[in-house]
């Protein structure tokens, strides 16, 4: 689901919000019809002030990443009730065209520093490892148990306590601090 929020908002407010509005009834014939619904993939319902965007699982992960993209050129939030995720607008990271990956499949440009801390959240056997990527230059990616990798030039890894410590190392890499290389015993890898 997209609409406009005017500061970002929580997850917890984004799910509370989409169950809301599942609750009510379409618009069967809208007065105004916002711009954004021209440029969004698949099956399109409109509730007053909320787009949702309908979509099978098995194209879910590529459509996902277009209606993020969509949201965002629209400075809408997005809500994927999936994943319970939300996507902010801000505030973003410094590294512009950065990628967040998932091992479940999503990927994301230029993501909210919101959405990196619940993303990493969701590390499981069915999540394996979180990265965000500034392809060519370096990257951080995290698996269960906390080992954490980065690499700009060589490759290297850190066991880091727990996931406050691996959220604090993610934002500080997308914020484009250095305080992480500092805080743990990183041991060079082979690549």
């Amino acid at each position: 689901m997209v609409w406009d929020e005017p500061v970002p908002i929580s997850r917890d407010q984004a799910r509370a919000t989409y169950l809301a509005v599942k609750r009510t009834e379409p618009e069967t014939t809208p007065a105004d019809v916002p711009d954004v619904v021209k440029d969004l993939p698949g099956k399109v319902t409109l509730h007053p002030g909320h787009v949702m965007v309908s979509m099978d699982l098995d194209t879910m992960d590529e459509m996902s990443a277009q209606v993020f993209t969509v949201a965002r050129a629209h400075g809408l939030v997005c809500y994927d009730p999936q994943r319970d995720l939300v996507h902010n607008v801000a505030p973003l990271g410094v590294h512009e065209g950065m990628q967040l990956h998932t091992g479940d499949g999503m990927i994301v440009h230029d993501p909210d520093l919101g959405l990196v801390h619940d993303v990493l959240g969701t590390l499981s056997p069915r999540n394996p490892f979180v990265a965000l990527v500034n392809f060519g230059r370096h990257f951080m990616q995290v698996s269960p148990g906390y080992e954490l990798e980065y690499k700009e030039g060589t490759l290297i890894r850190a066991i880091v306590p727990d996931l406050e410590e691996v959220r604090t190392a993610f934002h500080e890499y997308a914020t484009g601090e250095r305080g992480f290389l500092d805080r743990h015993a990183w041991q060079d890898q082979p690549v």
